[in-house]
């Protein structure tokens, strides 16, 4: 399974969001701080409107490790915030599960405060720690997704 981690990180690295949710089984769960759960079409579509709307964007992901029923890997990407312009340096662990030869739980860690202060500036370094502003960011996310999912 080690093979689908790496194949779904290169399609990222090439911003190929087909070849990504190709290695999705159709019942994923996705899960992180920006988005919070999104099943099914929801969380191949995120990765859709990521790699179409990817600013200055470049990935590496390195010790990918995997049996048949679980994985992980250490990526990291570098991108431009498109609501602020601000340079981004996110630092992500991700955790897999797989049915059928595909993930189909998929949940990335990354310390929020930090991504919030390198992406938003000083109210990210404010308030990005806080529950108040996971809700508030998971809300636009969402709203950003249902939008580019009906249009």
């Amino acid at each position: 399974m080690k093979n689908v981690i790496e194949a779904f990180y290169t399609g990222l690295s090439e911003l190929d969001a087909d070849k990504m949710v190709s290695c999705y089984h159709n019942d994923i769960v996705f899960e992180d701080p920006g988005f919070g759960v999104l099943e099914g079409e929801r969380a191949k579509g995120m990765w859709r409107m990521l790699c179409k709307s990817a600013q200055n964007f470049k990935v590496e992901f390195s010790q990918v490790q995997a049996n048949d029923q679980t994985g992980s890997a250490h990526w990291e990407a570098w991108y431009t915030f498109s609501q602020t312009g601000r340079r981004v340096h996110n630092v992500i662990d991700a955790k897999f599960e797989f049915k059928d030869g595909k993930i189909i739980k998929h949940t990335d860690h990354f310390n929020l405060h930090r991504w919030a202060s390198q992406a938003i500036g000083w109210k990210g370094k404010l308030l990005g720690g806080t529950l108040f502003f996971k809700k508030k960011l998971m809300q636009q996310t969402n709203r950003m997704l249902d939008k580019f999912i009906t249009s």
